[in-house]
């Protein structure tokens, strides 16, 4: 069995914590309206007024004029996801973060210390309130793709079980955008087939499937059954450091999709210096509106993990991408694999390797210490 924790409006709700004042208002985390801002957050209450992430703070605001709006502090967000991560290391190593306010757990290998998997969960979810004062979403089924949907069907604080059992009883009547892979173009087309539940879609043949949706068919074809057979991959097992984002609403805006990759690409250098890995290959990731996905990469000759390089890398990939494809885009990510040892070292002494270095190690301590807000590069000023 596998638990998908999922923290409830995070960013908002740890600004919440930090000012109970703002609990009775509509808050959203995100730019400055001025300075063509996005949403990063926002609490239940902005949301009852059809604000989302990745939406045009000015928009935000014009739906919902009374929120209160605040700037993200990543740096206290990122301590106390280091702090939600330790309670789950409690219970078990085997975790996946998926970013900082969700991640998969296997605990298979936990109950006999800490009992059966829901207890665990349970468990969990209560130290994250006892200790942190935070609401989690916690769903607990027999793969990753059923907990994923559990944690998320009862928000805000919702716990669901589903049992290997009756996982087909669960999903048949939930609606067919749940399965994995089914976006604006592929729910037009499904409805148009008359296919309107998962249940529709489990009725229909793998061959039916195919024929209208290719390859993605037949993984259709699981899902709408409950399979799903990837397994908790722990952090550091993994061949590749990553960091996506999925868009409440499509996207358009070129400023705003860079600006998108760019944070995605500080995540990623952060993180391959925070443990100590370098990658040769740099990998982007685009999802279009019509779900179809593509994958660019390019191999550099040494290894690295400055941002400045691995921007360079990806922001050249997504200029030929978009000379080559049309807008909207529902997905970004970034990628960096083929890890080696140390970075550069065949350049170690070279003067502008150690210029870059020292601009990450500075740039990495102030941002963890007083947020990315601080100080950033002088190429990143497409950032809000």
């Amino acid at each position: 069995m596998i638990i998908h924790v999922d923290m409830d409006a995070f960013f908002a709700s740890v600004e919440e914590r930090e000012r109970p004042e703002l609990v009775a208002h509509p808050v959203i985390v995100g730019g400055q309206p001025g300075k063509r801002g996005v949403v990063c957050a926002a609490n239940y209450r902005a949301r009852k007024f059809g604000v989302h992430s990745a939406m045009p703070t000015a928009q935000a605001l014009r739906l919902c004029p009374d929120a209160v709006l605040l700037a993200p502090r990543m740096a206290l967000y990122s301590e106390v996801s280091h702090q939600i991560r330790s309670i789950f290391e409690h219970y078990t190593p085997v975790i996946e973060p998926l970013s900082l306010d969700e991640a998969f757990l296997d605990v298979s290998a936990s109950q006999r210390l800490h009992g059966h998997v829901s207890e665990i969960a349970k468990k969990i979810k209560q130290d994250i309130k006892d200790e942190l004062k935070l609401v989690a979403s916690v769903g607990v089924a027999p793969n990753m793709f059923l907990a994923k949907i559990a944690s998320d069907l009862e928000k805000p604080d919702g716990f669901v079980i589903v049992e290997d059992e009756n996982k087909q009883a669960f999903l048949d009547p939930l609606p067919v955008s749940r399965l994995w892979g089914v976006g604006k173009v592929t729910l037009g087309l499904f409805n148009k087939m008359g296919v309107y539940k998962i249940r529709d879609v489990r009725e229909l043949t793998t061959e039916t499937l195919q024929q209208h949706f290719g390859k993605h068919g037949l993984r259709l074809a699981e899902l709408s059954r409950g399979v799903d057979k990837r397994t908790v991959t722990p952090e550091h097992q993994a061949k590749s450091i990553s960091n996506e984002i999925t868009f409440a609403v499509d996207l358009e805006d070129k400023r705003i999709l860079k600006m998108h990759l760019l944070q995605l690409t500080e995540q990623v250098a952060w993180r391959l210096r925070r443990k100590n890995l370098s990658g040769r290959t740099i990998r982007l990731k685009v999802r279009l509106s019509d779900f179809s996905t593509f994958s660019r990469s390019v191999t550099l000759v040494e290894p690295v993990q400055s941002t400045q390089i691995i921007w360079k890398a990806i922001s050249g990939l997504f200029d030929i991408f978009l000379s080559e494809k049309n807008l909207p885009i529902r997905l970004l990510g970034v990628g960096v694999c083929g890890f080696d040892g140390l970075s550069q070292q065949q350049n170690l002494f070279s003067d502008e390797t150690q210029a870059r270095q020292e601009i990450d190690k500075v740039t990495d301590e102030i941002n963890e210490r007083f947020g990315p807000a601080v100080l950033r590069r002088g190429s990143t000023t497409i950032v809000p």
